[in-house]
C-alpha cells in the first residue's frame, strides 16, 4: 500500500502549491518549458525530415534508385533490362549514355554531362517529365538532333527554345588516340529539378544520337533502375545482382549519395541535442521548484517519516511531482508540436504574411515552401529523452527530502 500513497501524497503536495504563488508560477513555467521544447524539437525534425525527403527526390531524379553497369559499357543491356524488369519490386530501367563534354552558343561555353535516354521509356510521373518546364521530352527522338538543357545551364550559356547549340565530346579509340566529336543540335525543351548540380549541368538527348556522338556502337552506359519503394532498393538491387550480377557493377542511390544524407543526419542529431537544452533549463525550474516544496513541508516529511515511511518512500513522493510535471509538459509538447508539424504548409505562410519575410525566398531556395514530414520515431525518441530528463531532475530534491532527519525537525515543532 506504500507506493500507492506515496504517489497520492506526491499529488497532494503538487496540487497545495496553489497556496505558494511562487512555486506555483515556477512550476507552470517548468511544464511550459518541457512542452516548448519537446514542440519545437518535434517541429525542426519535421522540417529536416521534409528537406530530407525533397533532397532525396531531386538527386534520384536523373540518377535513379539504382544503376547497373559495366567496365566499358553495357554490351546486351537489352536482355539486363528484361532481367530487372522480371525482378519483384523493380518498376523500370531505362538505358542511358553519360558523355562529357562542352557546350556553347557563340562565346559562350559551358561544361556539361550529356545523356542519353529514351523518351518512351520515362514513365509519366518520372522526375524528368514531371521537371519540363518549356518543350517536350518526347522531341528527343533519334536522328533528330535535338537537346534538352537544365533551365541554369541555358540561362548560363544565354539559349532558349529553338536555339542552335554546339557540343563537343572527346572520344579516344584504339590506337588513333584523343579525337573529338563536333555536333550542332537544337533546343527543343529546358527543365528544372531543384538541384543545382543537375540543372546547371544537364543535357539530354535521343539515346540513338548519344550512342552516335560517343561512338558506342549499341552498347548504353548503364541502366537507370526504379523500384516499388525507394528504401528497398538497395536490397532488390542486391538480392537482384547476386543472381544476374555477373560482372556488372550496381550501385544504389544510399551508396552514390552517401555524404549529402550523412551531413543531414548530422544536423538532425545536433538540432536535437542543442533544441534539448530548452528541456534541460526546464528541468532545473523542476528542480527548484522541488527544493522550495522540500523546504516548506519539511515539518510534514518529518511527521511521515515518524509514521513508518521509509527513505525510499519519501524519495518516491517527490519523484512523483517531478514526473508529473515531466509527462504534463511532454503531452501538451507533443500534442501542440504534431499539430503544428502537420498544419507547416498553412502556418508557415500565415507568419510570413504577418511579419513580411520569407522563410524560403524563390530567389536564393529551390524549395519555396516549407516541406514537414512528421515520423512518430522522432516523436518517440523526443518524448522519451524529456522525460529522462525531467525524471533525472528530481533526484536532487527528492534525495534531500529523504535526509531530512525527524528528530530535529519536530524538536523544536
Amino acid at each position: 500500500m506504500r507506493r500507492p500513497v506515496a504517489g497520492y501524497i506526491g499529488l497532494r503536495y503538487l496540487r497545495s502549491q496553489r497556496a505558494n504563488q511562487f512555486a506555483s508560477f515556477v512550476t507552470i513555467a517548468s511544464a511550459l518549458g518541457v512542452a516548448l521544447g519537446v514542440a519545437a524539437l518535434i517541429v525542426v525534425l519535421s522540417v529536416m525530415n521534409g528537406f530530407e525527403h525533397e533532397l532525396r527526390d531531386r538527386l534520384t531524379s536523373i540518377t535513379g534508385h539504382a544503376r547497373v553497369t559495366a567496365e566499358g559499357g553495357l554490351g546486351d543491356w537489352q536482355a539486363t533490362r528484361e532481367q530487372l524488369l522480371a525482378y519483384p519490386g523493380i518498376t523500370a530501367a531505362v538505358p542511358v549514355i553519360e558523355l562529357e563534354a562542352v557546350i556553347g552558343r557563340g562565346s559562350a561555353l559551358a561544361g556539361v554531362i550529356i545523356t542519353g535516354t529514351e523518351p518512351g521509356l520515362e514513365a509519366a510521373d518520372s522526375p524528368l517529365r514531371q521537371g519540363m518546364r518549356l518543350g517536350a521530352l518526347d522531341a528527343l527522338q533519334a536522328g533528330s538532333r535535338a537537346i534538352v538543357l537544365g533551365d541554369a545551364l541555358a540561362a548560363r550559356i544565354g539559349v532558349r527554345v529553338g536555339d542552335p547549340v554546339t557540343v563537343l565530346v572527346p572520344t579516344k579509340h584504339r590506337g588513333q588516340g584523343l579525337q573529338s566529336r563536333l555536333w550542332q543540335f537544337t533546343v527543343q525543351g529546358i527543365f528544372e529539378l531543384g538541384v543545382k548540380e543537375h540543372d546547371g549541368s544537364r543535357a539530354f538527348i535521343s539515346l540513338a544520337d548519344a550512342a552516335a556522338l560517343g561512338g558506342l556502337e549499341g552498347r548504353v552506359s548503364a541502366l537507370r533502375v526504379t523500384t516499388e519503394d525507394i528504401f528497398a532498393a538497395p536490397r532488390l538491387i542486391a538480392g537482384w545482382s547476386a543472381r544476374h550480377g555477373s560482372g556488372l557493377v550496381v550501385r544504389d542511390w544510399t551508396q552514390d549519395h552517401v555524404t549529402y544524407f550523412r551531413a543531414i543526419r548530422l544536423e538532425k542529431t545536433m538540432m536535437m541535442v542543442l533544441l534539448s537544452l530548452i528541456v534541460g533549463v526546464a528541468a532545473f525550474n523542476i528542480v527548484a521548484t522541488l527544493v522550495m516544496v522540500v523546504t516548506d513541508k519539511r515539518g510534514s516529511i518529518a511527521i511521515l517519516r515518524t509514521l513508518g515511511f521509509s527513505r525510499g518512500d519519501i524519495v518516491r513522493v517527490f519523484a512523483v511531482q517531478g514526473v508529473a510535471i515531466g509527462w504534463l509538459g511532454v503531452i501538451a509538447g507533443v500534442a501542440g508540436g504534431a499539430a503544428l508539424a502537420a498544419n507547416i504548409a498553412q502556418v508557415a505562410p500565415a507568419l510570413e504574411r504577418l511579419f513580411g519575410f520569407q522563410f524560403m525566398p524563390a530567389d536564393v531556395y529551390y524549395v519555396t515552401a516549407l516541406p514537414a514530414e512528421l515520423h512518430w520515431a522522432d516523436v518517440l525518441v523526443v518524448s522519451a529523452v524529456a522525460l529522462l530528463i525531467t525524471a533525472a531532475a528530481t533526484i536532487y530534491p527528492a534525495a534531500r527530502a529523504a535526509g531530512v532527519e525527524p528528530a530535529e525537525v519536530l524538536r523544536y515543532e
